[in-house]
């Protein structure tokens, strides 16, 4: 059985820029509606907004700072307030070039909260408000190096690996109704920390970057493709975690 996104609400963490605006843009022209979330790019969340309704779609607007659980339990009670939600995507993140030395434990504990405890929550309010007889969906966003942890990246890296783990047990814990999958991403976009991209594809397998629309395309699939697929984590990254 598929879900049928026309009508349907899909709420988006970290919609505003980079991949999740590519996200957003694509639930939307599968005909569901969007409540875009964001932390502080109001102005680029408001020109998402514009572009949704001109196709046609519903997109509202909720700020959060993610980072703040009282903030993260106020967002999905905001999106609650507007109707039934019916898919989570869980895709905001923060990414900071943190080894094992200069790894402070606030560095630590922000990873942790915006990268693993806030999916957390808003899985947990999704599966509590979600309306008797209705499924949904619960898609986590992660990274090839949540199965392939390594030095650089570290409390990114460590609170992905996390991620992927709650991935797998709130599929378990949420079935039958609510599947839990998620995307491993690879070479996308250059990273907004300014990294270095010169060897990336080095060790990529495919030799090449991604496009958008592949990492939209499997975000469809998992948002409206068959309901007998739960707790499996798709890489989207050329074969990255195979090297």
């Amino acid at each position: 059985m598929t879900l049928n996104l026309d009508g349907k609400t899909i709420l988006i963490t970290g919609a505003a820029q980079r991949v999740g605006r590519s996200l957003t843009l694509a639930v939307a022209r599968a005909d569901a509606d969007v409540i875009i979330h964001y932390g502080r790019s109001q102005a680029q969340a408001e020109s998402l907004q514009r572009e949704i309704h001109a196709l046609g779609r519903q997109a509202h607007l909720i700020q959060a700072d993610l980072a703040d659980p009282a903030a993260v339990e106020m967002l999905f009670e905001g999106a609650a307030a507007l109707g039934p939600v019916h898919g989570l995507v869980n895709n905001a993140s923060i990414f900071e070039p943190l080894d094992l030395q200069s790894t402070r434990l606030e560095d630590w504990n922000r990873h942790l909260m915006v990268n693993l405890t806030a999916p957390f929550l808003l899985s947990q309010a999704f599966a509590r408000a979600l309306p008797a007889n209705t499924t949904g969906r619960i898609i986590n966003l992660l990274d090839w190096r949540a199965l392939r942890p390594g030095p650089d990246h570290l409390p990114y890296t460590i609170s992905k690996s996390a991620l992927a783990a709650l991935t797998r047990s709130l599929a378990a814990a949420l079935a039958p109704r609510i599947t839990v999958n998620a995307l491993a991403l690879g070479a996308i976009l250059p990273p907004s920390d300014g990294s270095d991209t010169s060897d990336i594809l080095q060790s990529v397998p495919a030799q090449r970057w991604a496009s958008l629309d592949e990492v939209e395309e499997a975000l469809l699939f998992l948002l409206s493709g068959p309901s007998y697929i739960t707790g499996e984590i798709i890489h989207v990254d050329g074969g990255r975690h195979l090297v």
